[in-house]
């Protein structure tokens, strides 16, 4: 399998070169040359791997269909090692548990940090370590987060060898467990950069130190974000998991809905219906800062300054600019990698935003490619929570509540509906205790971490200010 950039870069690249690489030369995403294709026949088969091997077994598939350059005997292991009951709570890895008939939650938030992105962080975290030990080098990754991602690429990388990690993150933005999940940790690989902004000043940071070549090349600089087709490409397996999980035939349809700030756990959604999964609707669940749901009302993608980027109660959707979004717009404009640059690098660049509702792709997109969309408020997020509390007595958190919100409004009769949950409810505790006038149940391990002594370097919205930090850490 080759991969190729979103923005038409000639070269083609194998997947461990674009593990350990990040953005493409041109500023552009990884994306593979063709999504492998799915029978029904095929489909059966995983169905049988999920439900008598598990979890692991189902990821290892799904991943040799993309990765052709590590032994499928070490690939294997590395999946094995990282999807158990042991690191995610349970054996099902990705319980799903139904709300009511036909309404479920697929649970992603067992793991270390208790969000979803240690699903992938935590394979990335065995990739990494694998592929640099294979080549006898070593990777400062450096990426931002807007909550959920910095701590769990943090708890996946810590004491990881040939690995230091530069987590970039909006000053005074997250929630205090989340800043102290990260701040917490002592481990010296481990470089937490509080940025004077919100977190798209953070991702424009990430993306101006990997267009600085020569700086990216000295210094070794890789990703994490979900820019990493590998962190992408690790999500697809949950929407087969779920969909095995809510389905007893190959035939039946399902949606999903995906509480979404920067299109990345959706999009590995579209990843795996181009695949052939049969998915209905992948239903876009945003906050107030709402661009995503304005493109597939309108098709006009708008970015918003940081200014006018809101500051919420589900704060790790707080993000104006969707990095993942060029990946689906590559393919809705049917691989044009110059029209993508053009959108991208130009236009956006100079306007803040595009308009692609005159386009021929955009007219049937929602049938094409299954997307819907809708906004949630925090209002919503109280009435949607308490609710949640008091009909089904289970407590979900801000994010997983816009989700649900959104999800009610798309449903349709006859297909199961899955919301993806995004994290734990004590991440975002002062919001619940509003909700329900209760505290979220704290797990043990993480009981005072708010009182442990912090790690972190506050510096203003500059790159070069960032770059520096990373050269005095780097000797």
């Amino acid at each position: 399998m080759n991969y190729l950039s979103t923005r038409g870069h000639p070269a083609r690249k194998r997947f461990s070169d674009i593990l350990l690489e990040g953005l493409a030369p041109d500023g552009g995403l990884y994306l593979p040359e063709h999504y492998p294709q799915i029978s029904e026949a095929r489909l059966g088969e995983l169905r049988r791997v999920y439900q008598e091997q598990g979890y692991a077994a189902l990821a290892f598939e799904i991943l040799s269909l993309y990765i052709d350059d590590i032994p499928a005997a070490d690939l294997r292991a590395i999946c094995d090692r990282t999807y158990t009951a042991a690191v995610f709570g349970t054996k099902e890895i990705v319980p799903l548990r139904e709300l009511e008939d036909g309404f479920y939650l697929e649970a992603l938030s067992n793991g270390p940090t208790l969000a979803f992105k240690d699903m992938a962080m935590q394979l990335l975290g065995h990739l990494f370590e694998y592929e640099l030990g294979r080549r006898g080098e070593e990777l400062n990754i450096l990426g931002a987060t807007s909550g959920d991602t910095g701590s769990a690429a943090e708890y996946a990388m810590k004491g990881k060898r040939g690995v230091r990690v530069f987590m970039t993150s909006p000053h005074g933005r997250m929630s205090p467990f989340q800043q102290a999940q990260m701040f917490g940790l002592q481990d010296a690989n481990i470089h937490n950069i509080a940025i004077e902004g919100v977190f798209d000043d953070c991702q424009d940071i990430v993306k101006a130190v990997s267009h600085d070549a020569e700086f990216k090349r000295r210094y070794k600089i890789g990703t994490v974000n979900s820019i990493n087709w590998a962190r992408l490409l690790a999500q697809v397996v949950y929407y087969f998991a779920g969909y095995f999980q809510a389905t007893r035939g190959n035939g039946q349809k399902v949606s999903f809905t995906v509480p979404s700030g920067n299109f990345g756990n959706v999009c590995a959604g579209h990843v795996a219906r181009m695949m052939g999964l049969p998915i209905e609707r992948l239903v876009v669940a945003t906050n107030e800062n709402d661009v995503l749901d304005e493109f597939f009302r309108t098709g006009v993608y708008r970015v918003r300054a940081g200014a006018d980027t809101h500051e919420t109660s589900s704060p790790s959707m707080d993000i104006s600019k969707a990095s993942n979004f060029e990946r689906f717009v590559f393919d809705l404009l049917g691989r044009d990698g110059a029209e993508v640059r053009r959108l991208f690098a130009d236009e956006l660049g100079r306007t803040g935003r595009f308009a692609l509702q005159a386009h021929p792709s955009f007219a049937d997109a929602s049938g094409r490619y299954g997307f819907a969309s809708g906004r949630s408020t925090h209002a919503d997020r109280l009435a949607t929570i308490r609710d949640t509390w008091e009909r089904f007595g289970t407590m979900i958190d801000t994010h997983t509540a816009d989700g649900v919100k959104v999800a009610r409004e798309q449903l349709q009769p006859g297909v199961p509906m899955v919301v993806l949950e995004t994290a734990l409810p004590i991440k975002f505790a002062a919001t619940i205790v509003e909700a329900l006038g209760r505290e979220p149940d704290r797990p043990r391990q993480f009981e005072g971490i708010e009182s442990l002594p912090k790690r972190v370097t506050v510096l203003p919205a500059d790159a070069q200010r960032v770059k520096q930090y990373i050269a005095e850490h780097c000797q």
